[in-house]
């Protein structure tokens, strides 16, 4: 009855690696299903993939390739499944401003304390596999690692993660390799802070000569402090009598969000359905729609009467429980399932929404909702969603011609 040994080896460049493997488990009752070595700078990531007739056959390989990693001072890790047991396959995406040898080490420790072990490695930036003659000198944002586990605990595995990036200034994504990671079909974005660099609730009421005192209701309602409905309201009451004309120029002067241009873009010609579900209001969300080329928009309607705001939003406020209604609306409407869709949002009102989607990534956000979403990047630009997606450099570039 054989048992898979899964075997994870990482510390500084050595070479002939793999004879020295093929000496240490020479002898022994197994086969060699798969063997990875990458390098990145001068960082070694050597995987093995054994099939083993039993435990102790396991356990008396593991022994050898500590001893041989012990004298050449690099690290070794293992995993032994139980027979009849299925590996899951995991695509790991690790993005940082410059990747460092430190971060790939650490991610490379934290998944093997899981029970994760690296089986391959590339370069989503540089177009390629990692190798001694690619990756020395050059600089990444983004490599990706395939995975495998017999089990893995991602609650766990993730809060491990976050800790270890936010000491490296880094942001890790680990998501289980499925037929939709790359052929999703949907995706929205909240605006606020998301596709733009501004909450305009408080543009608004810095116009208003009210801007602190409005600013700070947004912040704490942003970190989950406050409830939504009452401090949007409370927010919007005090813009009463704000003149009209003022909305043009807010609207003229929103900064877009680094990488948002490229990103719908991207996703326009990749055949994408494209959605903002936003907390602000339609006047800017229309705005963004023209100049992005986005689908569709849901957002509040500011009443305006004799050309001065009212204080009070027509229909239903747009809310974390709507946001999440709507993205489930637009999935039944395209006719795809929730794993299709890709939900991008930064506040604790965005948190459902990303909790229903397949891709839920809490883009540069407050730390509460940092850790209750399943994914988070906080390092790059919006763009690098689609490194998330499994597109590289060259890829995208073939998008636009």
């Amino acid at each position: 009855m054989s048992h898979t040994l899964l075997i994870n080896i990482t510390g500084p460049e050595s070479r002939g690696l793999i004879a020295a493997v093929t000496q240490a488990v020479a002898g022994h009752e197994l086969s060699m299903e798969k063997l990875d070595q990458s390098v990145y700078h001068d960082t070694l990531l050597f995987s093995a993939q054994l099939s083993v007739p039993a435990q102790e056959t396991a356990a008396s390989v593991v022994e050898k390739l500590c001893a041989l990693c012990d004298e050449h001072q690099l690290t070794c890790s293992s995993e032994i499944s139980v027979a009849g047991s299925e590996l899951t396959k995991y695509a790991v995406t690790l993005l940082s401003q410059e990747v460092t040898e430190e971060q790939v080490v650490r991610v490379n420790q934290v998944l093997a304390e899981h029970g994760a072990i690296i089986t391959g490695a590339k370069d989503l930036t540089n177009d390629g596999a990692l190798n001694p003659e690619n990756a020395k000198k050059r600089i990444s944002s983004c490599l990706e690692f395939q995975a495998k586990a017999i089990s893995l605990d991602t609650d766990q595995l993730k809060k491990a993660l976050l800790e270890a990036s936010t000491e490296l200034t880094m942001d890790v994504v680990v998501q289980q390799e499925s037929v939709y990671r790359r052929h999703r079909r949907l995706a929205v974005f909240d605006m606020d802070s998301t596709l733009i660099k501004a909450e305009v609730i408080d543009l608004l009421a810095d116009e208003a000569g009210i801007g602190h005192k409005v600013a700070e209701i947004t912040e704490r309602a942003m970190r989950g402090e406050l409830d939504f409905n009452e401090s949007f309201r409370e927010r919007l009451a005090m813009l009463k009598g704000l003149d009209e004309s003022v909305l043009a120029g807010i609207a003229d002067n929103l900064i877009i969000m680094d990488g948002a241009e490229r990103l719908i873009s991207s996703l326009n010609k990749l055949g994408y359905t494209t959605a903002i579900l936003s907390g602000g209001f339609t006047y800017f969300a229309e705005y963004l729609q023209n100049r992005l080329g986005i689908d569709h928009i849901y957002a509040n309607e500011l009443e305006i009467v004799d050309g001065k705001v009212t204080g009070v939003a027509k229909g239903t406020i747009v809310n974390a429980e709507r946001k999440a209604e709507l993205l489930n609306q637009l999935t039944k409407d395209e006719g795809i399932e929730l794993d299709q869709t890709i939900a991008i949002g930064d506040g604790a009102n965005d948190l459902l929404m990303l909790a229903e989607a397949g891709l839920g990534v809490a883009f540069h956000a407050k730390p509460l909702v940092r850790q209750k979403a399943n994914y988070s990047v906080s390092t790059l630009g919006l763009d690098s969603a689609l490194y998330l997606l499994g597109l590289s450099e060259k890829e995208i570039r073939a998008l636009h011609g």
